[in-house]
């Protein structure tokens, strides 16, 4: 059924204005979380670590989108910054998948490669998905650095992270969109830091 022009109009301004209403709560809430997240980042990149994302469907479409922009460059010329979305490699995805379980697909590759001084960036819209929740729990007990980028109210990700920016909304796809401008913003505040 297509909808009439009146109301496909209607039902676009109406998807925009409750984005906009969204990212009017997140900068009222403070936007602190995402430079702290920044700052962290940063950090671990200088000293020679490397950024692992993670995330599931939208998010591990946003992880690789934040490796992109890290790699290749965001906004300006700058040496390439090492950041691996850990949801990319379809051969892994799948091997792990079926010999360990779904669950394990994000710890498996943190236990094969991650090292002292790496940083695990955890996307997630409902903050409990049980294989994100996992690779925190195998991160935080290796000592690494970890950060999540929420909806809702955090669900499990939210206690288990060092850094948490909440998009406080029911709507999967309000949260996506809040979280892809405040991943911008964290890339600009990365990239600024080493395009001097």
């Amino acid at each position: 059924m297509t909808l009439a022009a009146d109301a496909a109009a209607a039902l676009v301004d109406t998807t925009l204005a409750d984005s906009i209403a969204v990212h009017e709560r997140v900068r009222r809430g403070g936007v602190q979380p995402v430079v702290a997240a920044a700052t962290a980042i940063v950090d671990a990149l200088r000293r020679g670590g490397t950024l692992l994302l993670v995330g599931n469907g939208g998010s591990a479409a946003d992880a690789q989108h934040v490796a992109a922009e890290l790699v290749g460059r965001f906004e300006r010329d700058r040496q390439p910054l090492a950041a691996v979305a850990l949801s990319a490699d379809t051969s892994v995805l799948t091997a792990i998948g079926n010999d360990e379980g779904y669950d394990r697909v994000f710890a498996r590759q943190i236990a094969a490669i991650a090292k002292n001084g790496d940083i695990v960036v955890a996307i997630t819209t409902s903050g409990k998905s049980a294989n994100v929740v996992a690779a925190l729990e195998l991160a935080k007990s290796r000592g690494l650095r970890t950060i999540g980028f929420t909806g809702r109210t955090g669900g499990r990700v939210a206690s288990l992270v060092d850094i948490h920016v909440n998009v406080p909304s029911d709507s999967t796809a309000r949260i996506q969109e809040a979280q892809r401008t405040l991943l911008h913003a964290m890339c600009d505040l990365v990239e600024r830091a080493f395009a001097d």
